[in-house]
């Protein structure tokens, strides 16, 4: 059999990193010897692992320590790391690495460089003495694209050394969960999170706007809990329509029952804000008097929507192009502290790939699946609340207010 040595160190037992390798290792028909296991007495103190990996040939073992390394995994020996030119635009080289979005270093030139804007399922070039990730459609030919695990660091995020709702070793799901209490833990981590002047940006469909969710997100942007907000076409329209009919897809948002030629009211929204010259202008012009959008400019909080096939119009202000929307989006989730993403599986999917994993994301949707898609296509940092967002915003903004009156 062919053997590697590896270590691991961190908070390995509590956070189930040690556990989770041994188990990776048997699942994929391996063996291990555990050389060295040294525990950390206090909470605050890591622990330490060295182990020999065994495989049955170099293509097996390669197998078990590419799925090693993405949780922590490292050779003891500080290595190069390996370097391949791209040998066009977009096109990369063989056994490119392929990122998570966890903290990672790449070991050039005898220095552990961090790797810039890291997020999944992208690459690592260097490019002026930094380590920067980009997606496939931004390398460039002669760009020197990290190949191969070899000089590759990545370090997993562990649980908190406190009691919290995030804990980022696996994100969880359940509605038989306490909601009430969830929902409070999370205003307080939101109240503390602004008051320490962290950033929080909001993912939302437009099933915000069919229900008392709309007035509750336009009141978090007034009072300042929201920096950025990150949706499409659809919201936008609906939350204008009802600023300017009173309906969302036709119907009246009071009663919640159809009015007589309400389906075009959503065309003759898009038709006003166009004519107008855009969001921006309808809400400085007096056109739109309340609501998401209005609260956005308000308050000089940016927003990105981002098109699809689907919409019509669209608005102005929507990107069409998703490689570009992509690409804004990417750009202002810098500096993001938390995303609380609000009934969209899509938006929130499409968000949840542009973060790394230190990022605190919340998940509100009545479907679990969507919270389930979110984590099994690898945001696992992801706290999700199965319940209605029609329910859950109202509580969340009462529940900051609060926290701010008290």
């Amino acid at each position: 059999m062919i053997a590697r040595e590896l270590e691991f160190e961190g908070h390995l037992i509590d956070s189930m990193i040690f556990p989770k390798a041994l188990d990776l290792i048997l699942d994929l028909e391996g063996e291990f010897e555990i050389v060295e296991f040294k525990v950390g007495k206090r909470k605050q103190d890591h622990s330490y692992a060295r182990l020999i990996v065994f495989g049955k040939d170099e293509d097996h073992l390669a197998q078990i320590l590419k799925e090693l390394h993405k949780i922590g995994a490292r050779i003891p020996e500080a290595e190069e790391v390996g370097l391949a030119e791209a040998p066009g635009d977009k096109i990369l080289p063989e056994n490119f690495y392929v990122t998570t979005n966890n903290l990672t270093f790449v070991h050039y030139k005898g220095k552990w460089l961090e790797v810039e804007g890291i997020s999944m399922d992208r690459v690592i070039v260097i490019r002026n003495g930094r380590a920067i990730c980009l997606s496939i459609g931004d390398v460039k030919k002669g760009d020197l694209v990290v190949v191969g695990e070899k000089g590759v660091r990545v370090v997993p995020p562990e649980r908190p050394r406190k009691s919290t709702y995030f804990e980022f070793m696996g994100g969880k799901v359940s509605s038989e969960r306490p909601t009430e209490k969830m929902i409070e833990a999370i205003a307080k981590e939101i109240f503390e999170l602004k008051s320490s002047g962290g950033k929080i940006a909001v993912v939302a469909g437009p099933a915000v706007d069919h229900t008392a969710a709309r007035d509750a997100l336009a009141g978090m942007i007034r009072d300042g809990f929201v920096d950025l907000l990150l949706s499409g076409n659809a919201l936008a329209v609906h939350d204008i329509e009802v600023s300017l009919f009173g309906t969302s897809l036709g119907m009246d948002i009071k009663t919640g029952k159809p009015v007589p030629g309400g389906n075009r009211h959503h065309l003759y929204t898009i038709s006003k804000i166009i004519a107008a010259g855009g969001i921006r202008k309808a809400v400085e012009k007096g056109i739109v008097k309340d609501g998401i959008m209005f609260e956005c400019v308000r308050k000089n909080v940016p927003f990105i929507l981002a098109g699809s096939i689907r919409d019509d119009g669209p608005l102005p202000e929507v990107i069409t192009d998703v490689m570009v929307a992509k690409a804004e989006m990417k750009k202002a989730l810098e500096g993001i502290d938390m995303v609380l993403m609000l009934a969209t599986t899509l938006h929130s999917i499409a968000v949840g790939n542009l973060l790394p994993s230190w990022v605190k994301t919340i998940c509100v949707d009545s479907n679990p699946a969507t919270v389930m898609k979110l984590m099994d296509r690898g945001t696992h940092q992801a706290i999700g609340v199965v319940t209605d967002v029609g329910l859950f915003l109202p509580i969340l903004y009462e529940k900051l207010k609060s926290l701010k009156n008290s």
